[in-house]
């Protein structure tokens, strides 16, 4: 997301502050944007080392460029050199949420006077909050509510890039690759974690098939959960009619969903873990899928309930397969449906848009100095 942020921002209008990673410079040379790497590698910014190192170095670029304002791309581990810069240059911030470090932080805040002080420091002296959804904005007033805050919170539903998840792109050579013959398939593209609804769709995929026996189920996507769902297909007798297909390149996915009849992203809260929005439900959209989504978290801001897609009970199997058999049984309804989540993409699911708003509340928010 902030990458996209980036190549859309003003040239000579940002600079980025953030953590290296193999194939850094290759990364760099695609953005118009100053990128300032700071000595450590990304997945140890959360250290105090890393966090030390940060604070220092946002400070200097602070002196160096003098920002109006800072945004944060996630409240933590970055929220702590933005405050870092807010006392000591007076340079406001944004803090950009998604909705699953907040049910943390609600948890931890009620077990400890330590972390409401900390949360309370980095969230109470940001000048606005920014959810990626409605029911991500609704959790951030929760959390202000019990650290007693008062704090903007803006709503930015989030996008994807039109010109590259389309319809139209030829899926056979994604088909003899990733052995997607004959269908209809249905399509999940995520991290294999439970909150996601992968179990629920194969548990649904028996009274899918009942009805539909040529339809098959492929899942896109790693994760530490995949010994489990694998052990589950087993469990079921669903041999090859489920596929998990492992990390795929951004540049095969669009050709993915056109190989695709029916996306699914029956996701659900599973104790801490639920979806904040949901980009591959509108990078299908994009591509002219037909979506079924799980009425939960903010899948309802990226699925349109009858419009672009079908909203479901993603904790229950049988809703699901019902959700499922009903579009897979109306191939016209598929196409009116996967014709309207293009043109939300084209009108307002999209990065450009994204930018726009957060430009806007940039201007809003920043510093009069």
């Amino acid at each position: 997301m902030m990458g996209e942020m980036a190549l859309r921002y003003p040239q000579n209008s940002l600079v980025v502050s953030t953590g290296a990673y193999d194939g850094s410079s290759a990364s760099d040379a695609r953005f118009p944007q100053p990128i300032d790497r700071i000595g450590i590698r990304a997945t140890r910014l959360r250290t105090v080392q890393g966090l030390t190192l940060w604070m220092w170095r946002a400070g200097a670029l602070a002196k160096q460029w003098r920002p109006g304002f800072t945004w944060c791309g996630e409240l933590k581990p970055a929220g702590y050199p933005a405050r870092w810069v807010a006392a000591r240059h007076s340079v406001p911030y944004g803090v950009i949420v998604y909705g699953t470090e907040l049910l943390l932080i609600q948890k931890k805040i009620r077990r400890s006077r330590f972390k409401r002080r900390t949360a309370g420091s980095i969230i109470g002296n940001a000048r606005v909050l920014v959810a990626i959804s409605g029911w991500t904005a609704d959790v951030a007033r929760e959390v202000l509510g019990m650290l007693d805050l008062d704090v903007p919170v803006e709503t930015v539903p989030l996008g994807t890039t039109p010109s590259h998840f389309r319809p139209g792109v030829d899926a056979r050579a994604a088909r003899a690759k990733y052995g997607l013959h004959g269908g209809p398939w249905l399509l999940t593209v995520a991290r294999l974690q439970w909150h996601k609804g992968i179990d629920t769709v194969m548990k649904a995929l028996p009274a899918i098939r009942a009805r539909h026996p040529d339809a098959r189920y492929a899942v896109v996507g790693t994760g530490e959960q995949l010994s489990q769902f694998e052990r589950l297909a087993q469990e079921l007798g669903l041999g090859e009619n489920v596929r998990f297909l492992g990390a795929v390149p951004d540049a095969e996915l669009p050709a993915l969903y056109n190989a695709a009849d029916l996306y699914v992203g029956a996701s659900r809260r599973v104790e801490l873990l639920a979806e904040g929005f949901g980009i591959s439900l509108v990078e299908a959209s994009a591509c002219g899928l037909a979506v079924v989504g799980g009425r939960s978290g903010g899948v309802s801001d990226a699925v349109r309930d009858g419009e672009t897609g079908i909203l479901v009970d993603p904790d229950d199997p049988v809703a699901v397969a019902a959700g499922i058999n009903e579009l897979l049984a109306n191939p016209e309804r598929r196409k009116q449906l996967g014709a309207a989540g293009r043109k939300a993409v084209e009108r307002y699911y999209n990065w450009d848009r994204v930018a726009r708003e957060l430009i806007e509340i940039d201007r809003r928010y920043r510093s009069r100095r």
